[in-house]
C-alpha cells in the first residue's frame, strides 16, 4: 500500500504543482496542498516507476516481446500461442514504436526531475540532485544500449527543438561524468534532508539513505565501464575501471536495488508480468527458454524452482501432422521437439496414432523442459504447450490476490560481484575471483528465496560453481546473464558484449526450424529507430545513422565492435 500512496503523492505533484508536507495526507485529501511545501521527494517515486516499470503497453511490446527474447529468457511459438517465436526478429513497425516512444517520453520526466533539483532550479538540494544523476544515467545507458547513437547532450533544453544525436562514446563519456559528480556530491551525507527534504519512503530503491544510492553509483560506474571496454576511443575505461574497484560498491542483500511491485495500481500507470499474461490468456502467455532452463538444470542450481515451474505433461499429448508437411519434414520437426525433452532429462513413452501422428505421454508437473528459441511458425504444431516449463508464479503473478510480485531487477549486489571477478580476471583491481565470484552466486540465489542451506549445497558440489582456470569468464558471463532474469535489456547487452551463453549468440540457421526474421538469424545487435524521429528529427537522425551504420537490427553497437 506504501507504494500506491506514494505514486498518488507523485501523481497529485505532478498534476498540481505542488504538495503537502506528509504524502499520506494527500491520499486522504488532494485539496490541502501548500505551495511552499513542494518537496523534490513527491518526483522521484514516478521517475523510478516510469523507468523500470512502465505502463502495459511498453511492458508488454518493448520489455518482453523484444528485450526479454532477445536476452534468450523467454518463448512464444507455442501450440496455444498468437505469435510464432519470430515475432521480434523480423522487423514489425509497431512493435518497435512501442520500445522507442517508452524511453523518449521518459526524457520529459528525468528532465524534470534534473531541473528541479539542480543548482538554481525550483527544488535546488545537490544531494537530490545527485540522485537524479544517477536516474539519468541508468536512463541513458538502457537507452543507448538498446538503440545506439541517441540525443542526449541537448536533450534537456526547451529550446533545442530537434536534438542531434550523441555518439555512444560520447553518452557513456557523459554517464561517468555524471556519476562521479554524484558520488561527490553525496560524499558521506546520509539523507536528502530533514521533513518534507528527506526522501524517505517515497524512494523505493534504498528509502533515501544516499550512502546505497553512493554504492549504486559506484556500481553502475563499473557495468558502464566494462562494457565500454575495448572500445574504439574508450580511454576512460581504466581509470573508471580501478576507480570502482577501489569504492565501495553493493555488497549484502541490503543493498539489492530493486523496485517493489504493487498490488492494486493500475496497469496503465505500472504493469508487471501479470498484467500481459492474464489479460490475454494462452494465446500471450510464454515459456522458459531451453538455455535458462539448461544452465539451472544440468548444474543443480537450486534458483530453478524459483525461475521456472515444471512442464504441465499429460497422458496423451499430441503432436498432429500438418497436411503440408512431408513424412521426411515431420519426422525432422517433430524429433527436434523430443530432442529438447531429452536434453531436459524428461522421461516420457511416444506411440503413433491412427493418423500417424506421435503421440507423448509425459508424467504431471515432474519435469523441467526449456522451449528452443525462436522457433517458426511451422512449428506451433509441434511445440505444445504442456511439453514446456512456463515462469514461476511470482513472476507472472496477477495483481490484486494477496500475493507477492516479483521486483523489477534493478542492479543487485550479486552482479556487483559478478563484474568485480570479470575485472580480476581482465587484470583489474586485486583479489581472489574465484572467492569473489562465489559470493555473487550466494547473493543471487539469496534474491530469489533459495535458504542458505541450499546456497551451501550448490557451493559445495555443483562444478559451475567454482572458477577452476576452465571457462571462468565464461561462468562469470553466465551467471551475470541470469541473475538478469525478468532484466531483459540488461541480460541482452551481456550476451552481445560478451558472447555468452554462446548457443544465444551464435544465431540459429536451420529455417525448416527457426524463425530466421529480418536479420536471416543472426542474433539481433540493436533495435532499430522508431517512426519519431524519421519525421520529426530526420536531419540529425541521419546524421546518426551515417556515423553508426545502416537501421537495423544487425547493426553492431560501439562496444560490441
Amino acid at each position: 500500500m506504501k507504494f500506491k500512496i506514494a505514486l498518488i503523492a507523485t501523481v497529485v505533484a505532478l498534476g498540481l504543482g505542488s504538495c503537502t508536507s506528509d504524502f499520506v495526507d494527500i491520499n486522504k485529501d488532494p485539496n490541502a496542498i501548500l505551495g511552499d511545501q513542494i518537496s523534490a521527494r513527491y518526483f522521484i517515486t514516478g521517475t523510478q516507476v516510469q523507468l523500470f516499470a512502465p505502463n502495459r503497453y511498453p511492458y508488454w511490446r518493448a520489455q518482453l516481446i523484444h528485450a526479454d527474447r532477445y536476452a534468450g529468457m523467454f518463448c512464444f511459438g507455442f501450440s496455444s500461442s498468437w505469435w510464432s517465436d519470430e515475432l521480434g526478429y523480423s522487423y514489425n513497425s509497431g512493435y518497435t514504436d512501442a520500445a522507442w516512444d517508452y524511453y523518449e517520453g521518459y526524457n520529459s520526466t528525468i528532465n524534470t526531475y534534473l531541473q528541479l533539483t539542480e543548482p538554481g532550479g525550483d527544488l535546488d538540494n545537490s544531494l537530490t540532485y545527485a540522485t537524479a544523476l544517477i536516474m539519468k544515467s541508468m536512463f541513458y545507458q538502457k537507452f543507448t544500449d538498446t538503440f545506439g547513437e541517441v540525443p542526449y547532450s541537448e536533450s534537456g533544453d526547451l529550446e533545442i527543438l530537434q536534438p542531434k544525436f550523441d555518439t555512444q562514446m560520447e553518452i557513456y563519456e557523459g554517464i561517468i561524468a555524471d556519476l562521479n559528480t554524484a558520488i561527490s556530491l553525496i560524499g558521506d551525507e546520509s539523507v536528502t534532508g530533514v521533513g518534507t527534504e528527506d526522501l524517505g519512503s517515497n524512494d523505493l530503491f534504498y528509502g533515501g539513505d544516499l550512502q546505497k544510492w553512493k554504492k549504486l553509483a559506484n556500481t553502475l560506474k563499473l557495468k558502464v565501464a566494462l562494457r565500454a571496454y575495448g572500445a574504439s576511443g574508450a580511454t576512460f575505461v581504466d581509470s573508471a575501471i580501478s576507480e570502482a574497484l577501489a569504492s565501495d560498491l553493493l555488497m549484502d542483500s541490503s543493498d539489492d536495488c530493486l523496485l517493489p511491485k504493487d498490488a492494486e495500481i493500475d496497469q496503465w500507470s505500472s504493469a508487471c508480468y501479470g498484467d500481459v499474461w492474464y489479460n490475454f490468456g494462452d494465446g500471450s502467455d510464454w515459456t522458459v527458454s531451453q538455455e535458462v532452463i539448461d544452465y539451472l538444470q544440468k548444474y543443480d542450481d537450486p534458483r530453478l524452482s524459483k525461475y521456472a515451474q515444471p512442464a504441465v505433461g499429460g497422458d496423451a499429448i499430441t503432436i498432429p501432422k500438418p497436411g503440408s508437411d512431408t513424412d521426411e519434414m515431420y519426422q525432422k520437426r517433430k524429433n527436434f521437439i523430443l530432442a529438447a525433452l531429452d536434453d531436459a532429462g524428461a522421461v516420457y513413452t511416444e506411440t503413433t496414432d491412427a493418423d500417424g501422428a506421435s503421440v507423448i505421454s509425459m508424467a504431471a508437473s515432474t519435469y523441467y523442459v526449456g522451449q528452443p528459441v525462436r522457433l517458426n511458425s511451422n512449428m506451433v504444431n509441434y511445440a505444445r504447450y504442456p511439453l514446456f516449463s512456463k515462469p514461476a508464479e511470482y513472476i507472472i503473478q496477477q495483481k490484486n490476490q494477496g500475493e507477492d510480485i516479483a521486483p523489477e531487477i534493478v542492479l543487485t549486489t550479486a552482479e556487483a560481484y559478478f563484474m568485480k571477478a570479470q575485472a580480476i580476471l581482465m587484470g583489474y583491481g586485486s583479489g581472489d575471483a574465484n572467492t569473489i565470484y562465489r559470493e555473487g552466486l550466494r547473493y543471487a540465489m539469496l534474491l530469489w528465496g533459495v535458504t542458505e542451506d541450499e546456497v551451501d549445497d550448490f557451493l559445495t558440489n555443483s562444478s559451475m560453481a567454482t572458477l577452476d582456470g576452465s571457462n571462468d569468464m565464461e561462468k562469470v558471463i553466465v551467471q551475470r546473464w541470469l541473475a538478469n532474469y525478468t532484466e531483459g535489456f540488461e541480460a541482452w547487452a551481456i550476451v552481445r558484449k560478451n558472447g555468452y551463453p554462446a548457443s544465444l549468440a551464435a544465431g540459429v540457421s536451420d529455417g525448416d526450424i527457426y524463425g530466421l526474421g529480418t536479420l536471416n538469424g543472426a542474433y539481433p545487435q540493436r533495435m532499430r529507430y522508431g517512426s519519431s524521429p524519421y519525421s520529426t528529427n530526420a536531419d540529425n537522425l541521419q546524421e546518426a545513422i551515417a556515423s553508426q551504420g545502416a537501421d537495423v537490427q544487425a547493426t553492431q553497437l560501439w562496444w560490441a565492435k
